[in-house]
């Protein structure tokens, strides 16, 4: 059997069945778990399916973003992981983007307290908590305003990006795989790119249940 006719079987038994382990495919087609593997490795990347352990799975999809307020709730504790490791790698006296985002949020509850810094951001609610907790000087990218993120999106926030230089950015995603970051919103794919292209080193930081969602815009590869 060539590969291609081994893909499709794996396509169908995953749209079948929804998540299917390697045992079950070495088994259907009779080959070993390594050919069994580069399969799925090769479907992954194609954003055909997702790797999960022991198997593979076909990708969710990400119709609309949740609002502000839903995701405020939702992975409480691993934010607050993800914040406070990834407010380790910021230096005094550097200028960071922080994205839109309650992952982002929690980062900069982390950063009041840190000299000289310079935040730039699109999201309202990390501007306020910024200027109420801390000293650090504040940039808010001004544009579009999206009601249910309390951001701004669009071109107008973009190129404000791209008048700047800065040092780390930190990326938020609701939905990401190995193909790269996506989107349901289109005003929102302008601001990832000006924010990849305006910044030194850029930093994903999303908890583990944004992986393998896939939605309609694709926003920024893993390579950048």
């Amino acid at each position: 059997m060539i590969p291609v006719e081994r893909r499709q079987i794996i396509l169908e038994m995953v749209a079948e069945k929804g998540i299917v382990s390697i045992a079950e495919l070495t088994d259907r087609m009779n080959v070993s778990h390594m050919t069994i593997r580069r399969d799925l490795q090769k479907l992954e990347q194609q954003g055909a399916v997702v790797l999960v352990s022991g198997g593979v799975q076909s990708p969710g999809r990400v119709a609309h973003e949740p609002s502000h307020q839903v995701k405020t709730a939702l992975a409480m504790t691993q934010k607050a992981a993800i914040g406070k490791l990834a407010a380790s790698l910021v230096q005094p006296g550097s200028c960071i983007y922080l994205d839109a985002g309650t992952t982002t949020l929690a980062i900069a509850q982390h950063l009041i307290h840190m000299e000289s810094l310079t935040v730039v951001t699109n999201d309202f609610v990390i501007a306020d908590y910024l200027l109420d907790n801390s000293n650090c000087t504040i940039i808010h990218t001004g544009g579009a305003v999206c009601r249910e993120n309390r951001s701004c999106v669009g071109e107008a926030a973009a190129t404000m990006l791209r008048s700047l230089m800065i040092d780390q950015a930190f990326i938020s995603a609701s939905s990401w795989s190995v193909r790269g970051i996506s989107t349901p919103a289109e005003d929102k794919v302008t601001v990832k790119r000006a924010i990849a292209s305006a910044s030194r080193q850029r930093v994903l930081v999303c908890d583990a249940t944004k992986y393998g969602q896939v939605a309609t815009w694709l926003a920024l590869p893993l390579s950048e």
